[in-house]
């Protein structure tokens, strides 16, 4: 009712008067009016005014008739104000319907039954609680398993160049054998040679020596002009050098060759000590990256503890939310049924009166004969409760 405004008067002056020795005074200082009431804006002022003067027993004697003149000219005017009220009444329901009907339709008489849709709501709730908590899972494996293949990655890098190393290192060393096995071979071949000719020498100086002991045995002097001998002392100390120079050169070669062996071991041993490194190194590398994975693991546990919290914190506020609201429409619907009852009352004493209208209407068509002084009284606080019931109703429709 956001046109609706309270003002002051109303129903000024109340009901004044009395029926016999009742009186009632006063009045509510207080009426609802809106845009549609202008017509009731200044209030029913007035209200009965006057009274029905003291009934007794002359009321039905001599001037019975201009009693009932005066009585039904009254009960024509609170007619006449009993429709207008019925109009306010109509028209104010309707507007109170198009209010529900807008922001409450439940309310309004058009509620809906939404249970059959919990169950479905809740399926849902807990389908997007679970597809959430995978969806978290397989992020989660997704990372671990991008976090494994790079670690794979890494090491088969880090194999690759120890491999194509250990290769290069193979060529290098197999390129020094071969060399090696070459020099050995010519070294060979050479000291064969040699034997071979050291024998030779050995057998002509044998053979020169047995011709010399023979030509000596004979006797034989024989001199002969002939150019001088060869110095066979000279020649083998020459030969005797050769063959120690020889001996020396090759003895050298050996301990070159040995010296070569000697660094070939070492050489191996530095690298079964890297290798032995580079494995102690992996192991250590393997080790921090198992801790890194746990750390990852125990991180996005966390998140995903902290994420459902916060899930569940947020599904606890709407459903605090959602049972607000329901209490609210149970109030709301009590309320309601409150009002219909009062309604309902009303209904009942509207037809009351109605009934005793037509009373009133069968006196002043002589049907109905005299009238008792109780009944009249009876009729008379009846029609009072009727009007201070109409503005009970608009008070409690002030108040809603």
């Amino acid at each position: 009712f956001s046109n609706s405004t309270l003002t002051s008067g109303g129903f000024d002056g109340g009901y004044s008067g009395g029926f016999g020795n009742i009186s009632v005074g006063g009045g509510y200082g207080r009426t609802y009016c809106s845009g549609s009431f202008e017509g009731l804006r200044s209030g029913y002022g007035g209200g009965f005014s006057g009274s029905f003067g003291r009934v007794d027993g002359s009321l039905l004697s001599g001037g019975e008739k201009e009693t009932m003149q005066n009585l039904n000219d009254r009960l024509a005017n609170y007619l006449d104000k009993v429709h207008a009220l019925e109009e306010a009444n109509a028209d104010l329901e309707l507007k109170i319907r198009q209010w529900y009907e807008k922001h409450d339709p439940a309310a309004a008489g058009l509620s809906r039954d939404y249970s059959k849709y919990y169950s479905i709501i809740e399926d849902l709730k807990n389908k997007i609680f679970s597809a959430t908590i995978e969806n978290a899972k397989i992020v989660l494996q997704i990372d671990n398993a991008k976090l494994a293949a790079d670690d794979f990655r890494l090491k088969f890098e880090n194999e690759l160049f120890l491999h194509q190393t250990v290769e290069a290192d193979i060529n290098g060393l197999r390129r020094v054998l071969d060399e090696l096995t070459m020099t050995r071979s010519n070294l060979e071949a050479q000291l064969e040679s040699l034997t071979e000719e050291l024998a030779y020498l050995k057998k002509n100086h044998e053979e020169e020596i047995k011709c010399f002991q023979h030509a000596s045995a004979g006797d034989v002097n024989v001199e002969i002009n002939a150019a001088p001998g060869v110095d066979l002392t000279k020649l083998l100390n020459d030969m005797r050098m050769q063959y120690e120079s020889l001996a020396e050169q090759n003895r050298r070669e050996a301990e070159e060759h040995k010296q070569l062996q000697q660094q070939i071991c070492d050489d191996a041993g530095a690298a079964n000590s890297a290798r032995h490194e580079i494995t102690e190194i992996k192991r250590t590398l393997q080790t921090l990256e198992i801790e890194l994975q746990a750390l990852l693991k125990c991180s996005l546990e966390g998140t995903l503890a902290e994420v459902e919290g916060n899930y569940s914190a947020q599904l606890s506020q709407i459903q605090l939310q959602i049972s607000n609201l329901e209490e609210q429409l149970q109030q709301i619907r009590s309320e309601m049924e409150c009002q219909n009852s009062e309604y309902e009352q009303l209904l009942g004493v509207k037809t009351r009166l109605e009934m005793e209208i037509e009373t009133y209407r069968r006196l002043l068509d002589g049907e109905g004969g005299q009238i008792d002084l109780n009944e009249l009284k009876t009729n008379c606080c009846i029609s009072f409760l009727f009007c201070f019931s109409i503005c009970k109703y608009y008070r409690a429709v002030h108040y809603v």
